[in-house]
């Protein structure tokens, strides 16, 4: 099995009314369930707004400290607000849970395999 990270891309602004919030956590706590079930499950969360991201910058030179400031790294119209790290036989595979979680979370989700994975 390889292993896949599965990424919610949240637009920018507030969230969604919380009639709207209610059904997609509903929603999107059914899809953990079942991706637990599957045996697939490996770790999921949910992440603060990107202005509480911290940046660290390497040194400029050798006896330089790495350079903090405050803020997303990139400036977008939308972040990353969560994850979900899954193993699956084959992309096919994961790219089916992505579907899953794009239709409860109503939010695009990008799958990317892991390098260097080897099967169990």
């Amino acid at each position: 099995m390889k292993r896949y990270l599965l990424t919610i891309h949240q637009p920018d602004g507030p969230p969604p009314p919380p009639e709207a919030l209610r059904k997609i956590m509903r929603d999107v706590g059914a899809v953990i369930e079942e991706i637990k079930s599957a045996g697939a499950w490996l770790f999921n969360g949910g992440l603060h707004p990107p202005s509480t991201a911290t940046v660290l910058r390497p040194p400029r030179d050798a006896a330089g400290d790495a350079l903090a400031t405050d803020g997303p790294f990139a400036e977008g119209k939308e972040h990353i607000g969560g994850l979900f790290i899954v193993k699956a036989p084959d992309l096919d595979a994961a790219l089916e849970w992505g579907r899953k979680l794009a239709r409860a979370t109503t939010l695009p989700i990008e799958v990317r395999p892991f390098q260097g994975d080897v099967a169990d």
